[in-house]
């Protein structure tokens, strides 16, 4: 299929300046958006504990966010689900029902009624809703399920665990999820739901990590594509595709959080997805330009450009185009986190069709003339 009719000839460096300017602003726009109004953290990143619930009667989301900040929860988010009424994703930051004071005093509790020497280890889980403890010998239960209470921990039921050299007991206490439920159906009574479809925690250490880890692997991206450009084509080459790379995921991720959409694993994928789209589109264009460079030995490297573009100018908007089509239908049909990764997939289209002819061959055709001191005519 052509678009664009064979021999045509289309001056993209001349409209290189107003481009570039327009491409600039949002760029720096979304660069400044990282810090002010700053992304809008999901659970992965920034740690807490999400739980999906259906209520059984008219609620609306105003409703059961005030009656969260009602019981404590500090700036409660809480989400409708499409297509399901009364169906809510709530996220608080909460992640553990357990101050670190006051597992010293359960650990302290338990030690001084099991006796000296008796408690070898005491471990919390993240969330807040498990005790692991490593004992010398077997212990009485219920002495030891007296013990937690004692010093503040909500049991729920102790069991013993088999399989290892030292005793060892695991308790299950009431977690952040059961006291929210439990304050849910204090306040809504009938209308509130009675057991949660989906409970989900990370921990604000393992966020972090999730956080650097994301950060890394796009950085890592970053240079082995710029390594790959440099290697195949040629130096001048690389820092165009990159810097049109980075400027696509940087205005993807500018619009995320101008929207306030949430930031998590989901939109990291979505960007590393968006630079590899970025830097192969780019490179087909660089492909051209390197063949016409040898076939065309007449002209400057501007209008080579300018040919080479234009050449390709047929190919790029199908590709763009039929994967706009399929993106569009996961956007329009999907829901949740296919329609976030969708959103993220379409914008990094748009901006990465123009970044390849307007951006990345613009610097490349920079980078020649000044450092390389290549002229031709």
């Amino acid at each position: 299929m052509e678009f664009i009719k064979p021999g045509t000839y289309i001056d993209f460096m001349k409209y290189r300046g107003p481009v570039m300017t327009v491409l600039g602003i949002m760029a720096t726009l979304s660069l400044i958006s990282l810090f002010y109004p700053g992304p809008n953290y999901g659970i992965d990143f920034a740690g807490g504990t999400e739980v999906q619930l259906v209520f059984k009667g008219d609620t609306s989301p105003a409703e059961v966010r005030k009656a969260l900040q009602d019981s404590g929860y500090a700036r409660p988010d809480v989400i409708s689900v499409e297509d399901a009424p009364n169906e809510y994703i709530i996220r608080v930051q909460e992640v553990s029902s357990l101050p670190d004071a006051q597992v010293e005093r359960i650990r302290e509790s338990v030690a001084a009624a099991l006796g000296d020497g008796v408690l070898q280890e005491m471990k919390v889980s993240p969330g807040g809703d498990k005790i692991t403890l490593r004992v010398s010998g077997p212990v009485i239960e219920q002495q030891l399920q007296e013990a937690l209470v004692a010093g503040g921990a909500n049991v729920r039921s102790i069991n013993a665990l088999t399989g290892s050299r030292d005793p060892r007991y695991e308790a299950q206490l009431v977690g952040v999820a059961d006291e929210l439920m439990t304050q849910l159906q204090e306040q809504f009574g009938e209308r509130a739901p009675t057991d949660a479809l989906r409970v989900e925690w990370v921990g604000p250490k393992a966020g972090e990590q999730l956080r650097d880890a994301a950060i890394q692997s796009l950085l890592y991206a970053i240079a082995f594509i710029m390594l790959y450009v440099a290697f195949r084509f040629d130096l001048r080459f690389a820092p165009g595709g990159v810097i049109a790379m980075l400027h696509d995921a940087l205005i993807t991720l500018g619009i995320y959080v101008l929207l306030q959409k949430e930031v998590n694993l989901t939109t990291v994928a979505a960007l590393l997805t968006i630079m590899g789209y970025s830097i192969n589109d780019t490179i087909v264009v660089f492909d051209r330009i390197r063949e016409n460079m040898v076939r065309v030995r007449d002209k400057s490297l501007r209008e080579l450009i300018n040919i080479s573009t234009s050449q390709m100018l047929s190919r790029t908007l199908v590709t763009s185009l039929t994967t706009l089509l399929s993106v569009s239908a996961f956007f329009f049909l999907g829901t949740g986190v296919i329609q976030d990764i969708a959103f993220a997939l379409g914008i990094g289209i748009l901006i990465g069709t123009l970044s390849s002819i307007f951006i990345a061959a613009p610097i490349t055709e920079f980078m020649d003339r000044r450092l390389f001191s290549r002229s031709r005519g």
